[in-house]
């Protein structure tokens, strides 16, 4: 069988980059079982609760739903189990020191397969108040609306 290459997106946290001001990323291997990798390469997978936290040097990815495989026996993965996440030692180190600062947490970003390995994009944010929020919804609207205007007024110059 030929080794894959390339980047396949197995899921994404959208809302995360909406509740979160997202100050650093990072990618980190997991550590999975078979029936859980067999799972994701059906392409079932949810971040939407998953957080990341940091304990005994060590850093765990938990609340990320990988649904058990269809076709597993008594050997299956429990859904939401904690899982470990593979990062250098250095990443860890600033992780932890990062993360004792008030208000700052490690949010998945996006689960992907990255040259057959499942790799998770992980990121060190800041939770955003309702009005942030609003003000980044605003500023996107207003981009869209000048984008549209702009390419209007290139229409009507066409013709």
């Amino acid at each position: 069988m030929a080794k894959e290459t390339g980047r396949k997106i197995i899921a994404q946290n959208k809302k995360a980059r909406h509740d979160y001001l997202i100050l650093d990323t990072y990618e980190a291997g997991l550590v999975l079982t078979g029936t859980e990798v067999k799972s994701l390469r059906l392409g079932r997978a949810s971040l939407v609760d998953g957080f990341g936290q940091l304990d005994g040097g060590e850093a765990w990815l938990h609340n990320v739903h990988i649904p058990e495989y269809v076709q597993g026996t008594w050997t299956n993965h429990s859904a939401r189990r904690k899982r470990k996440m593979l990062l250098h030692r250095a990443e860890i180190d600033k992780l932890v020191h990062k993360t004792q600062e008030t208000g700052h947490t490690i949010v998945p970003l996006a689960l992907y397969f990255k040259d057959g390995r499942v790799k998770v994009e992980i990121a060190l944010a800041k939770g955003k108040k309702e009005y942030d929020k609003r003000q980044t919804l605003r500023e996107k609207q207003d981009r869209r609306e000048s984008d549209r205007a702009i390419s209007a007024a290139r229409r009507r110059q066409r013709a």
